[in-house]
């Protein structure tokens, strides 16, 4: 079949599966594997070429991730990265190796490559359906990411260990070796912290934004090289890039330009996941799969709910269930260890298919997260989120012209909260210099309403003249929240009828006082949207 048939017919199924699936409010990601495994089984195709650019999709999505914390952020989750990380990933490798060593006889260096291996969680599945629910920032979600981050950093040691059970290698010039390489990595970061928020600078004074978009993929794809470059892992240096720019006030709409992109290869990467399970296989050993997944699962939740057991009781059991999986990085560990005869070429399968399977299982369990816990705790507890503003019934102000100034002025005066949103560079460093509370982005995407509380303010100003994009923001602030209180400017009565429908509350004027009408309509306005 021709490589685009093949294409086509991909984009078929998985369209028609997650469309029943959305049905059932079960995530795409499960779609995406069985459209692997239908495409992989039924009608062939090599997918080794998609498998380096499905690599794409974790990549994204944990630069994603990144813009969500400061590297103060990161120093405060500290415990949650180096003791709760450590802990789980080495207990874990200890549980797995012994029974591998003890009960299935395997020797003593296959076993601890086995164990290291389940040890490890899957980033590209959790994190996903934590950053898409907004469990990212609840108790669980932090504990989760922190050890999750260390699991990343954990692959650079069972590589090496690989290497020094296969080759004749002193351990000394490897840790060596392994520590200049971090050391080189992070002096990159601190030098990166400045050259990519100057980078990005320079490409939105172009205003452009097919330019401002080359020049964020730019930076991932070049932090993520430089990482691996020193040994470490793609996702972990697309991390550190995103978190390079949590700080800055351009975040949001990267996150908004950059989240169609991740989207896409994340679908790519399930894809190939589920290209990778052998029905045959499955169906010879079905009962042995089934029985490792459920023992594994369960082995290491327990393994994590122990770690974590002197936190809230609660919290430890979600996070435990939401990494019990076996993630990705696992099963490149197993072809390594195939390759280096430390285990054979049926157990390699087997023990990838089990992988897999435990990956399908996790969308389900995540996304049921909360009723398992209400059932084994009794009491439903609500759990306290970071939000990105901490703002409610505040006024989203679009646009710093000669009127968005004045709209600020009095509604600092009249003691409003209000944030501003700016998508012009002069513009936007103009109200960085007034000590403005503003962001840039563009405020007819969804990323960035969602970002700046959209759900939870009182109203929308949109500030500038352009009747294409007053329809196309209003239209973005309604879909997210529909009872939203919209004021926009118009210049006469045929504008106004222009925007008829589009749900906006005009503001007809000509004249200096439009600035005192804009802010009396908020000031009489009913704050329509519930908290």
């Amino acid at each position: 079949m021709e490589q685009l048939a093949l294409v086509i017919l991909a984009i078929l199924i998985a369209s028609i599966l997650n469309i029943l699936l959305k049905k059932l409010d079960l995530p795409t990601a499960i779609g995406y594997i069985f459209t692997g495994v239908i495409v992989a089984q039924f009608i062939g195709g090599e997918s080794e070429p998609l498998e380096h650019i499905s690599e794409l999709g974790i990549i994204f999505l944990m630069f994603t991730i990144g813009l969500e914390f400061s590297f103060g952020e990161l120093k405060a989750m500290r415990k949650q990265v180096l003791l709760y990380g450590s802990m789980q990933v080495i207990l874990s490798a200890i549980v797995f190796a012994f029974i591998a060593n003890i009960i299935f006889g395997f020797d003593i260096k296959s076993a601890i490559v086995i164990g290291s291996a389940l040890s490890l969680s899957s980033t590209a599945i959790v994190l996903k359906m934590l950053n898409d629910n907004g469990d990212i920032h609840a108790g669980y979600g932090r504990k989760v990411l922190g050890i999750l981050l260390f699991q990343d950093l954990a692959v650079i040691p069972i590589l090496i260990m690989i290497d020094i059970f296969s080759k004749d290698i002193e351990v000394s010039t490897l840790l060596l070796t392994t520590a200049l390489h971090m050391v080189i990595f992070f002096v990159l970061l601190f030098i990166g912290k400045f050259a990519i928020d100057r980078y990005l600078e320079f490409a939105v004074k172009s205003k452009n934004q097919e330019i401002f978009l080359l020049a964020i993929l730019f930076s991932v794809l070049a932090s993520s090289e430089v990482a691996h470059l020193l040994g470490f892992s793609y996702s972990l240096g697309a991390f550190f890039a995103g978190m390079l720019l949590a700080e800055s006030h351009f975040k949001y709409q990267i996150e908004a330009d950059l989240a169609p992109f991740r989207d896409l290869f994340l679908g790519l990467f399930f894809f190939v996941v589920g290209s990778r399970i052998d029905i045959f296989i499955v169906a010879q050993n079905f009962v042995a799969i089934v029985a490792l997944v459920i023992v594994i699962m369960a082995l290491k939740a327990l393994v994590i709910f122990g770690i974590l057991y002197f936190n809230q009781k609660r919290t430890a059991f979600k996070s435990a269930l939401a990494l019990s999986q076996v993630g990705e990085f696992a099963l490149a560990i197993f072809v390594l260890a195939q390759n280096h005869n430390f285990i054979d070429d049926k157990l390699a399968n087997i023990l990838s298919t089990t992988v897999i399977f435990s990956m399908i299982a996790t969308p389900f369990i995540i996304k049921n997260l909360t009723s398992i816990a209400d059932i084994i705790f009794k009491s439903p507890v609500r759990e306290l989120k970071i939000t990105s503003t901490g703002l409610k019934n505040h006024i989203v102000v679009c646009g710093y012209g000669p009127l968005g100034r004045e709209v600020t002025k009095e509604l600092k005066a009249k003691g409003f909260d209000y944030i501003l949103i700016e998508h012009d560079l002069k513009l936007y460093q103009e109200a960085l210099e007034d000590n403005q509370p503003v962001f840039f982005g563009n405020a007819a995407q969804r990323v960035v309403l969602e970002s700046i509380d959209i759900k939870k303010a009182a109203a929308v100003m949109i500030t500038f003249h352009n009747l294409e994009k007053i329809r196309l923001i209003a239209q973005s602030v309604l879909d997210i929240a529909p009872k939203a209180h919209i004021v926009a400017r118009v210049r006469g009565e045929e504008e106004q009828k222009a925007l008829e429908g589009a749900g906006v509350d005009c503001i007809i004027s000509t004249v200096g006082t439009l600035c005192e009408k804009m802010t009396q309509e908020l000031l009489y306005c009913p704050v329509k949207i519930k908290i």
